[in-house]
């Protein structure tokens, strides 16, 4: 006989991320008791305010949501107390958690980490993983500790890497996977039929959080690596280079264009019609899509139209 017990949770994520998570909690036994967010922040040209989506989904479920400013400030500490909780569940919270936060539930605070723990953790998991060229990657549920993403694992799903798939895309279908592998786990929790695994301590890496400096294109890489810089950096903060003294940003390549190039990296082997190749330090790069610094993204045949762009022109870094 299936044991029904309804676990008592609160919820911890702000972006679109953590959207799917909080969906499948609301749609399953279990009760979202409240969601903790962080504080609002303005955002884009005009710096005006907006709802994160965690926050958005949670007003719109009429589920109360917590923004405090101070994860230590004893009111708060006090308040999540009251909640009475059995479960704390993260998914892209973004800020790390003080002891009184991870314990305060009953049965401990669980993440959904968007890697294959041990590898990769930290703020970029998705990101790190497509440019460094991974074919696969995953998701692990695993339970929060003091120490960055090292806390047991309880369970892990598996995602194929396409060598033309950008971050959008993989942390789009890895956030649907785990928020199932989510459900799954806390079912097993109210259960007690969870068990878990130590992370391999000589086994982890570090995905850091993202700077516009990583997208700076070094040409004597090789063209695969830049490629995988280029779709590993989309949607922020893009890959750049220079030509003739202005920024470009390249918003997508194509894998097969990967041919070989005897001219300098960074020099312009065919530019015309829909066709933009660049030579790298091996094999030669194909651009699709560029966006001169503060104008809008275009195809290269939009771009080659507007712009004077011969062959043997040079990008730097």
């Amino acid at each position: 006989m299936v044991n029904a017990a309804s676990l008592r949770i609160v919820f911890l994520g702000t972006p679109a991320f953590a959207v799917p998570t909080l969906d499948a909690l609301l749609g399953s036994r279990h009760r979202v008791v409240a969601v903790l967010t962080r504080p609002d922040r303005p955002r884009g040209r005009g710096q005006r305010m907006f709802d994160a989506p965690v926050k958005a989904r949670a007003a719109a479920a009429g589920i109360p949501v917590l923004q405090p400013d101070r994860l230590r400030d004893p009111a708060f500490v006090e308040s999540l107390a009251a909640l009475r909780a059995d479960l704390g569940v993260v998914a892209a919270y973004g800020a790390m958690l003080p002891e009184s936060v991870i314990g305060a539930p009953r049965l401990g605070t669980i993440n959904v980490h968007a890697s294959l723990l041990p590898r990769y953790r930290g703020a970029a998991p998705v990101h790190r993983a497509i440019i460094a060229g991974e074919r696969e990657t995953g998701v692990t549920i695993m339970r929060i500790v003091k120490r960055l993403d090292a806390g047991p694992m309880l369970a892990s799903v598996t995602r194929s890497i396409g060598r033309e798939e950008t971050s959008v895309d993989v942390e789009r279908d890895l956030a649907h996977l785990g928020a199932a592998l989510l459900v799954e786990i806390a079912d097993g929790l109210a259960e007690g039929s969870v068990a878990e695994t130590p992370q391999d301590e000589d086994a982890a890496t570090y995905a850091p959080r993202l700077t516009k400096d990583d997208g700076a294109i070094d040409w004597s890489w090789p063209a695969a690596r830049i490629h995988d810089l280029i779709r590993g950096l989309h949607p922020w903060p893009h890959a750049f280079s220079f030509l003739d003294g202005r920024r470009f940003i390249l918003i997508a390549s194509a894998a097969d264009g990967l041919t070989a190039s005897s001219d300098a990296p960074g020099t312009i082997v065919e530019s015309e019609g829909d066709r933009l190749v660049v030579a790298t330090g091996n094999g030669a790069l194909r651009l699709l899509q560029i966006q001169p610094e503060g104008k809008r993204s275009m195809s290269v045949r939009d771009f080659l139209a507007g712009h004077r762009t011969a062959r043997g022109a040079r990008f730097s870094p």
